[in-house]
């Protein structure tokens, strides 16, 4: 197939690779973007993340707590433009998008689009979107939601970037103060900023870690130098490399932006906070929500737009 310049750009821009090295990659994968990731990985000619998601649609993300601090949701809402992200009517709307979520009994989307809005029971949620989307002038989307619950502690949360980013922390703990309460948010900013895929390294698949060592060892391959190495070296090589990486995708094991040595990892601070305050403190888990991620955005040229409408 025909490899566009805008493909390109693309690939450059989701792994920082070179112009000609990403439309080799395209042209042999025939165009596609995560196969072609996946190609100038094992040449080791990928620099950025390794599965970037094509983060382009626009919205709010909104987070909700109950009183008690036992439970929160944290929902997605779409819309079209950042205009519309900005409105106060449609920032009102996703408020009432996340207390319905927080009360729903439905487990999906699917269903909590289909049971009935919580301020008008006579429509769905469904319908009251279209409503809102009449009024508003712009198509919206509610794109997910999710729950936490957590009996014995809380759930703490937090919104970056004015609802771009909405994060929520299941906190297990034995004893709740301000001191405690900073450290979960200290904890719910830094997977805001730093994007962990894991809690900590026994949630990582064993498929994974496969994968992984097959994407390190066919690297190691590409290299004239490091190929020659000896079969024991190489594995060492590539465990090293992994150990490495899962530092970075598991919040835990990751280093704290906070350190004041610059290597306190998250699980360190956390440790600390907890003996501290006489506390057992564990970290369950967490939700991160960033609003359009891994949607493609609408490239709208509007010139060229009015030119076609004018037959030009």
């Amino acid at each position: 197939m025909a490899i566009t310049a805008s493909k390109v750009k693309e690939l450059r821009e989701m792994t920082g690779a070179g112009m000609m090295d990403c439309k080799k990659a395209l042209t042999a994968t025939d165009g596609d973007m995560d196969k072609a990731v996946e190609f100038l990985r094992e040449k080791g000619l990928a620099t950025a993340q390794k599965k970037a998601g094509r983060i382009a649609a626009e919205g709010l993300c909104k987070t909700l707590v109950s009183a008690d601090e036992k439970s929160a949701v944290v929902v997605e809402v779409n819309a079209e433009t950042d205009f519309v992200a900005k409105n106060e009517k449609f920032q009102d709307y996703v408020a009432q998008v996340a207390e319905a979520a927080m009360e729903t009994e439905a487990a999906t989307t699917e269903d909590f689009m289909a049971s009935a809005w919580k301020f008008d029971a006579e429509k769905t949620v469904q319908e009251a979107l279209s409503a809102q989307i009449a009024v508003i002038g712009e198509n919206m989307n509610i794109r997910r939601f999710q729950k936490v619950t957590e009996e014995n502690g809380f759930v703490a949360s937090y919104t970056h970037m004015g609802g771009k980013i909405g994060v929520l922390v299941d906190v297990e703990t034995d004893v709740v103060n301000d001191a405690v309460k900073e450290m979960a948010r200290n904890v719910a900013m830094q997977i805001a900023a730093l994007k962990p895929e894991y809690t900590n390294s026994s949630e990582v698949s064993a498929d994974y870690i496969a994968h992984e060592k097959e994407i390190l060892l066919a690297q190691i391959m590409n290299d004239p130098k490091e190929s020659q190495k000896p079969e024991k070296v190489i594995q060492g090589m590539i465990n090293g490399r992994i150990n490495k990486e899962l530092k970075e995708i598991c919040l835990l094991d990751q280093t704290y932006v906070k350190a004041e040595d610059g290597k306190q990892s998250v699980a360190k601070y956390v440790e600390e906070v907890a003996k501290a305050n006489g506390a057992n403190v564990t970290i369950k888990g967490f939700v991160r929500f960033e609003t359009g991620e891994g949607l493609e955005k609408k490239n709208e040229d509007f010139a060229a737009e009015v030119a076609a409408q004018m037959g030009n």
